[in-house]
């Protein structure tokens, strides 16, 4: 692995900020009576030094009063050191999936793949106002898959976001490369970010140091699976097309959006624009084979230009010229459309092609995996493993 000390120093040339971090844990002792009067809109009357809490509805129609004795202990001030140290333990205790097996941030200058030093400043623009643009490349066999494209989306992502450089783009793309170098993972996904940096709380980053650069290698533990999978159409508003073409970290309406589908028993949400038509999921892109043996898809000009979607589309011509596809169409999606499909699919970076079998209540074609949707996605496979150096980039482990 090349020396961290090629890395360009940031425009500053203060990579190094002195920070004193502080958990604010507490130690609660609560003994609740009456849990079944508990609900939204509460509000809390504090008496005397026993720390005893009356809990009172705030709607008119109910006064319900739940009495709490509440033991808190002081909160500790802790040494830098002292705080380091429960942000090991706490990583440390914390279950999941996902590996996080290395990190780089222009704030620290450097990689580190010890996951309790993986922090960014609180005062970071991109943590309080959401001033911020990422992006993911995929890592298979030692290899990253269209990281070119995915720099210059998330270049684009910045200029739109009025988010400087901290960096050339060929600073950015050897600082990635190293940091999935220095994790030694072969196969998982890079995430990376610019933001206004830190700085202070205002709105504005006129007050910033400087923007910063972070990347994380991930190692995800999930099974991959492309067994057909339900959809629902999302009730939460849809990005404005300003924001919606940008890859920015304001995903509240994503999340939202995924997570009603779950609520419903779905695994996604599918978005409509404006005018009605079909535009995405929650963070993939949709796409359909018509009765006509066409692979439709909607425009990008109101959505994310995914990557992966546009990989797809340039694979699929390979299919027509087959014989196996008439053709291959971007255009405007209407729902009647959509549900009158021989096959629906997800594709995305992370799922890559995931066939959709049931849309609402209407089941979509037979209601089985289609076909073709499975083509794609062995395509999609095979360009991640054997694809020409254009979509992917060696790492030098």
């Amino acid at each position: 692995m090349a020396s961290l000390q090629s890395f360009s120093k940031p425009v500053s040339q203060n990579p190094h900020i002195t920070r004193k971090p502080v958990d604010h844990s507490l130690s609660l002792s609560l003994i609740p009576r009456n849990l079944a009067f508990l609900g939204p809109g509460l509000r809390y009357i504090h008496h005397g030094s026993a720390k005893q809490m009356k809990i009172i509805r705030s709607s008119k129609r109910t006064e319900a009063v739940t009495d709490y004795s509440i033991q808190v202990s002081d909160v500790p001030l802790l040494t830098c050191s002292e705080a380091m140290e429960r942000l090991k333990t706490n990583r440390e205790n914390q279950k999941g999936t996902q590996e996080f097996l290395a990190m780089y941030s222009s704030i620290f200058g450097g990689i580190t793949t010890d996951p309790s030093a993986m922090v960014i400043p609180i005062d970071d623009h991109m943590v309080h106002r959401g001033h911020g643009v990422f992006d993911t490349a995929a890592i298979r066999d030692g290899y990253l898959y269209e990281l070119d494209q995915h720099i210059d989306r998330i270049l684009r992502s910045a200029s739109m976001a009025k988010i400087g450089l901290p960096f050339d783009r060929e600073s950015i793309r050897r600082i990635l490369i190293q940091t999935v170098c220095a994790s030694k993972c072969k196969t998982g996904s890079l995430r990376y970010w610019l933001s206004a940096g830190p700085g202070d709380f205002q709105l504005s980053p006129s007050g910033c140091n400087q923007p910063a650069l972070y990347a994380v290698v991930v190692q995800d533990k999930s099974p991959f699976s492309s067994k057909g999978v339900n959809v629902v159409t999302s009730s939460i508003p849809i990005k404005p097309p300003q924001f919606a073409v940008m890859k920015s970290v304001n995903y509240l309406p994503n999340v939202l959006s995924k997570m009603e589908a779950e609520e419903k028993g779905a695994f996604a949400a599918i978005w409509l624009d404006g005018d009605g038509f079909i535009a995405e999921g929650p963070n993939m892109n949709v796409a359909f084979v018509t009765k006509d043996t066409e692979l439709l898809m909607p425009q990008f000009d109101k959505i994310l230009s995914g990557c992966t979607a546009k990989r797809v589309l340039a694979l699929a011509e390979g299919l027509v010229k087959e014989g196996k596809l008439r053709g291959v169409r971007v255009e405007n999606v209407t729902v009647e459309e959509g549900k009158k499909a021989d096959e629906m699919m997800l594709i995305g970076s992370g799922i890559l092609v995931r066939p959709i079998v049931q849309w609402d209540e209407h089941i979509i074609g037979d209601g089985k995996e289609g076909p073709l949707t499975q083509i794609l996605l062995n395509l999609i496979i095979k360009d991640m493993e054997s694809g020409p150096l254009t979509v992917r980039t060696p790492i030098p482990y």
